[in-house]
């Protein structure tokens, strides 16, 4: 019997490593749905998908893996493809979870500042970190380091939006109707998500348009971020020069991923009530989430506000995208929010009464 050549053990490990990533999505078991006690607006409800519980701890992981898909039948993975990226967050930490399952080496490259509880969450799922400064030269740095290496940048930013597989039965839209289906409930009202490179409100908002369905989308935007200014002006080229200060999500420009069109509304949230939201949804449900999940609660009760004072019924489903330990020298640190000076009690006020009686005081910024 000949030997296999090259080229033919390459080619049979990318369809074994195919295999493998869609064998582990098809065992992910769903995450769940869970009811936040909320007293109104009458005939309203709110549900929270904890993606917090995803193999990585985060929503990124889906669209990770479809990254890897992707790269995988388009040939730019091989058995020994050194694998880079720039980014130090949740979607860097997925990639290295993916790159350690399929035996691969990742770097991330990240800006010299990253603290280091945030690389070792990437280090310890087997990647490794290669800071460099200036910061927004990492994206550049990434590929550069491919390109000597002969390797491959993931690129996630440019290249998410046409991986992530929106339409299957595993796409977040998918499952949170699914979700709310099986409890012999209706579609919900709305869907609200965060947006950090644009893809997760893509997916679902294509999902939601391919169904027909009546459920609508808004997506939360906090301070420095350029998608809500971008999104009322109707203008993809708008930048801010700033980062987002509300970790996972904002962007300075409107990134690729971004699709517009299947976005009902976006909801500018203060940065300090994105981190009193964080912790109201502690203190009420036990779940310590990250800041975007509490944008994401700011912006669910800015829509119930909305459903209520229109007369309208039905669910509110908001996405938690990931756990809050990462964070708890940061935005679970009194000291550290009050250095950046997020004064938490008047949000927090604000947030009690909505919780308690469904309406504001006064009309809740955004």
């Amino acid at each position: 019997m000949p030997r296999a050549t090259g080229d033919e053990k390459a080619s049979a490990w990318v369809s074994r490593a195919i295999d493998l990533l869609l064998a582990d999505r098809a065992a992910e078991p769903p995450t769940p749905l869970r009811a936040f006690p909320l007293a109104g607006p009458p005939g309203t409800a709110l549900y929270l998908k904890d993606e917090s519980l995803r193999p990585s701890g985060s929503l990124k992981h889906g669209p990770a893996r479809d990254l890897f898909l992707d790269a995988l039948r388009r040939g730019e993975i091989g058995p020994d493809t050194p694998l880079f990226e720039a980014t130090s967050g949740n979607m860097a930490v997925a990639q290295a979870s993916i790159a350690r399952f399929l035996g691969l080496r990742y770097t991330a490259v990240v800006p010299g500042r990253t603290g280091p509880a945030k690389r070792r969450r990437i280090e310890e799922q087997g990647g490794r970190c290669h800071p460099f400064d200036p910061p927004l030269a990492i994206y550049g740095k990434a590929r550069a380091l491919a390109q000597e290496s002969g390797g491959h940048c993931l690129d996630h930013l440019e290249r998410v939006g046409d991986a992530i597989d929106w339409s299957g039965p595993h796409g977040l839209g998918a499952q949170i109707l699914g979700d709310l289906e099986r409890a012999g409930e209706p579609a919900p009202a709305w869907i609200v998500v965060g947006v950090g490179s644009g893809a997760t409100s893509a997916a679902v908002g294509r999902y939601l348009r391919s169904r027909g369905a009546a459920t609508r989308l808004a997506v939360v935007d906090p301070e420095n971020s350029a998608y809500f200014p971008g999104w009322a002006a109707d203008f993809p080229g708008y930048t801010t020069g700033m980062p987002s200060r509300i970790e996972g999500i904002g962007r300075p420009r409107m990134e690729p991923a971004f699709d517009p069109s299947v976005v009902d509304l976006v909801i500018p949230v203060p940065d300090v009530a994105s981190v009193a939201a964080m912790r109201h949804l502690h203190a009420l449900t036990g779940l310590k989430a990250g800041p975007s999940s509490g944008s994401c609660l700011w912006g669910a009760f800015h829509v119930l506000d909305r459903m209520g004072r229109e007369g309208a019924r039905g669910a509110v489903v908001m996405v938690v995208g990931d756990g809050g330990q990462a964070y708890r020298d940061t935005y679970y640190d009194d000291a550290w929010t009050e250095a950046r000076g997020w004064h938490l009690h008047g949000p927090l006020s604000d947030l009690v009464r909505f919780t308690a009686t469904g309406t504001w005081e006064a009309t809740p910024a955004g």
